[in-house]
């Protein structure tokens, strides 16, 4: 079977020591069983601190450190697990770290996760979001899958990838083509359930004070912003078992690329890298928070 993924995957490489927001600080950080077997039977000095690290009440996890490090990162902010043993002892969440999958009609897809600066930066400034490439062959048997979502991100891209009408004009054909709307709630609305959301950083709720579907976009943030859109609509639509789902996706594709055009208006490109990652990690990294914006668009 085939994985495939968007043309700007393969320019990822995490940057470990300089990245600011490291996924190894403030993070439960949990351990396969394959990995913890691998950890047990560790004869390497290492291994025994490794063995000590972890927690195994419930799932087993890496007990957080001061200042809610990971105790295996050291002063340099790099990872001693990979330093001592490879990185064919970390364990399935550190490797996969920032990457996502879904199944699809054509096979599995891979994406990167914009809470991680990186890809962030990497996504926001890539303008071949729909230029998909092969990556790598699984030994994996094949899903199966009933409902081509493909199919209707493709239609979703040709409109937001017309250049020839204003960017604003593409949002709202999406929005007619699929009779999702930001006017289900009032400006006044949403900001009430952004306010009761759970945040990982409580200054991030008065952040978000700021949204309006109506904000008009600077010409400036354009281009990133329909790249941000792009990446929402892949990641939460392309696995979307029917119409419902895939309304309810393209819904929350839209309030997010709203919320972020709202903290745009005075943004520099770099803000703008940090803000993208801020409304992922608080909007798409909580389960809860995820389901609570798409449930407004089920109908």
């Amino acid at each position: 079977m085939k994985l495939f993924s968007p043309k700007y995957y393969k320019q990822f490489t995490c940057i470990a020591d300089k990245c600011k927001h490291s996924c190894c600080i403030g993070w439960e950080i949990d351990v396969d069983d394959a990995t913890l077997e691998a950890y047990q039977a560790c004869t390497h000095c290492y291994g025994n601190e490794i063995r000590e690290s972890i927690e195994h009440e419930e799932t087993p996890h890496f007990r957080l450190a001061e200042g809610e490090r990971c105790p295996h990162l050291n002063e340099k902010g790099l990872c001693k697990i990979i330093l001592s043993l490879g990185e064919g002892y970390l364990c399935d969440l550190c490797r996969e770290q920032p990457r996502f999958y879904h199944d699809t009609v054509r096979g599995k897809e891979v994406g990167l996760g914009m809470a991680c600066e990186e890809a962030s930066r990497l996504i926001l400034n890539s303008d071949d979001y729909r230029e998909m490439t092969v990556v790598d062959t699984l030994e994996d048997d094949e899903k199966k899958v009933e409902f081509d979502a493909v199919a209707h991100r493709e239609r979703i891209f040709d409109l937001l990838s017309d250049r020839s009408i204003p960017y604003a004009a593409r949002l709202q054909q999406i929005q007619d083509a699929y009779d999702v709307s930001l006017s289900i709630r009032t400006d006044e609305e949403w900001r009430a359930l952004l306010e009761e959301l759970e945040y990982l950083d409580d200054a991030h709720r008065s952040l978000f004070s700021c949204y309006s579907s109506k904000m008009d976009t600077s010409k400036t943030h354009e281009n990133r912003l329909e790249r941000a859109f792009a990446y929402f609509v892949y990641r939460h639509c392309s696995s979307a078992c029917d119409e419902g789902e895939l309304r309810a996706a393209l819904g929350f594709a839209l309030f997010c690329e709203r919320l972020l055009a709202s903290l745009a208006q005075k943004a520099t490109e770099e803000d703008l890298i940090e803000l993208a990652r801020i409304v992922s990690e608080e909007l798409e990294y909580s389960e809860e928070n995820t389901d609570a914006i798409k449930f407004e668009f089920s109908f």
